[in-house]
C-alpha cells in the first residue's frame, strides 16, 4: 500500500469565537480511532503555530538559519497525518473524513517511495 501525506492548513491566530473547538476535537479523535481501527494510520500530530518554526538552508557554503515559517501567509501547516490507502480514492476519503472533522482544508498528496506492503 501506498503511504500519503494528509496536509492540515489552518488560518494564523486564534479561531473566531463561533468556532467550537471541542466538538472539532471530538471528531479528530473519533477520525484517529477511524484511521487505527482500519488499519490505515502511520502517523499523526498538531504542530505549534508557524512563528515557532526555524528555516535552516545553506548558501554559498555557509549554514543559514533565520526564525518564522518559510512562507509567510495568513494560513499555515497546523498538523498532518499519515495514512496508508490502496489508492488516491481511498486516500482522498480519509482527506474528506479529515476536512469533516477538522473543518479545515486538507493537501493529500502521495509519497515518491513504496512501503511495500
Amino acid at each position: 500500500m501506498k503511504q500519503y501525506l494528509l496536509s492540515i492548513y489552518q488560518p494564523d491566530g486564534d479561531p473566531p469565537p463561533s468556532v467550537d473547538i471541542e466538538q472539532i476535537r471530538r471528531d479528530v479523535t473519533a477520525l484517529d480511532r477511524e484511521l487505527k481501527a482500519a488499519g490505515a494510520w502511520v502517523f499523526s500530530d498538531h504542530l505549534h503555530e508557524a512563528s515557532t518554526a526555524t528555516v535552516v538552508r545553506v548558501r554559498d557554503g555557509e549554514m543559514l538559519m533565520t526564525d518564522g515559517p518559510y512562507v509567510e501567509g495568513k494560513e499555515h501547516l497546523g498538523g498532518l497525518c499519515i495514512v496508508e490507502a490502496p489508492d488516491l480514492d481511498a486516500a482522498l476519503e480519509w482527506g474528506r473524513k479529515a476536512a469533516r472533522a477538522t473543518t479545515l482544508p486538507i493537501e493529500v498528496r502521495p509519497f515518491q517511495g513504496d512501503t511495500g506492503h
